[in-house]
Parts: structure tokens; sequence; C-alpha cells
């Protein structure tokens, strides 16, 4: 079972509260899959963006979930990286780079 979640054009840290909230509301009750988290449309992507996703990664997990990411630009998984995060997050489809973490030094 797949369930979709657009995050939004603009993630402030003020939001990500809500965001969690939205999510383990529409995870309660169900059984575990994957949630698709659509951040294709997120402009710029900052440290809020990447905080945003690790915790929506947290509340996905404490739900039987897991997290991937769709459509994920080169300078979110460079955020990513920069943070060590890379590892703890799964594109949807693994772009033709891949994340920084997963490419040949």
């Amino acid at each position: 079972m797949a369930l979709l979640f657009p995050v939004g054009t603009a993630v402030r840290r003020a939001e990500i509260p809500a965001l969690c909230a939205d999510l383990a509301d529409r995870l309660r009750g169900r059984p575990g899959g994957i949630v698709i988290c659509d951040v294709g449309g997120t402009e710029p992507p900052g440290v809020a963006t990447v905080e945003a996703l690790a915790r929506l990664r947290l509340t996905a997990r404490r739900h039987g979930w897991r997290l991937h990411l769709r459509d994920a630009g080169p300078e979110v998984w460079q955020l990513l990286d920069l943070l060590g995060l890379t590892r703890a997050m799964t594109p949807e489809e693994r772009p033709a780079t891949g994340p920084p973490g997963d490419r040949p030094a």
C-alpha cells in the first residue's frame, strides 16, 4: 500500500508540527506501507525542508510505514548529505546519478 504525501512549495519550521500531525492522521489505523513524500514543488529547499523530511520519516516509522522521496532534486540530496541524513532517506526511484552518498568515488 502506498500513500502520496505532498510537502508543499515552501516549508517553514513553524509548519513542521502541522505536517507531521497531518501525516499521522492519514496513517493512524491503517496497515503499514510506503509514504511517497513528494518534494518536487519545494522551492527553495532549505534546512527546514530537510528537518521536515526527517520528522515526517519518524512519524511514518512510528505508524509502521516507510517514507520514500519523490522528485527530490539535487539540492535536497546535497542538504541531506551535508546534514548526514542521506542514508536515512530513500528515493522513490533512484535517480540516474543517485543520492550523493550512492555515487561512486
